[in-house]
């Protein structure tokens, strides 16, 4: 049996000068590329969001503000990864000349920074109000106050959930070939439409993402340990 499936891999993968095996790296990259991207840009938009939506409503501007937040988390949270993507490559930047990938990155960019802005803003709420109040009576400003004092602590206490972010973005990025982005899954189907066997490819593609995950679950364990070494000295 081992032997019939080692047949059906390098058929599949080490055929024609590796050509399969050189495909699922160039696709892994964009893989890669994609997700990485997307959380800086989700991290990002995801702090704004989050204190668009506590900050306190004292004024007009302010309350204009959370509620465009507040549209922007229930729009992203609330529409399917896929119909964001058509929606963009095939819509709105039809004909802009943009790059699928780049469209690919800014999308789960901007659909992760809906979901990480919920977690910062629990992060947020989890740092003692008294803190907020201690900053702002040595007269900090309110932005100073957040930056230095708050999101510093708040970010602490959310490391595991933007670690599961990250893993979550990186298994969501398998629909990114809907847009003719060339990721590890689609680099896959055309492996097998070269050999017309699936089931080796899919079952290497699966560990392959299973590795990256696993990678991906320590990396985030070493840092979360590190930072909580730095906490008891």
């Amino acid at each position: 049996m081992f032997t019939a499936v080692w047949e059906r891999f390098a058929n599949a993968f080490l055929t024609d000068n590796c050509d399969g095996l050189i495909r699922i790296v160039l696709g892994l990259e964009n893989t890669m590329i994609i997700a990485l991207g997307a959380l800086v840009i989700g991290i990002i938009i995801g702090i704004f969001l989050a204190v668009a939506r506590v900050i306190p409503k004292t004024n007009c501007v302010v309350k204009i503000l959370s509620a465009a937040a507040t549209a922007y988390v229930t729009f992203f949270r609330g529409t399917p990864i896929v119909v964001q993507l058509l929606l963009m490559y095939y819509g709105i930047f039809a004909t802009s000349g943009i790059s699928a990938l780049v469209i690919a990155v800014a999308v789960f960019g901007m659909n992760s920074g809906a979901y990480v802005s919920e977690i910062i803003r629990s992060g947020i709420q989890s740092v003692d109000y008294g803190q907020t109040e201690a900053g702002l009576s040595l007269g900090l400003s309110y932005s100073t106050t957040m930056g230095e004092i708050v999101l510093p602590q708040a970010i602490k206490n959310i490391l595991p959930a933007l670690g599961n972010e990250l893993i979550a973005l990186i298994k969501d990025t398998s629909v990114a070939g809907f847009i003719t982005v060339f990721d590890v899954t689609r680099a896959t189907r055309v492996v097998i439409t070269k050999t017309y066997d699936a089931l080796v490819p899919y079952l290497f593609l699966a560990l392959v993402y299973l590795v990256i995950v696993m990678i991906a679950t320590k990396l985030v364990s070493i840092l979360e340990r590190r930072l909580r070494e730095s906490d008891t000295h």
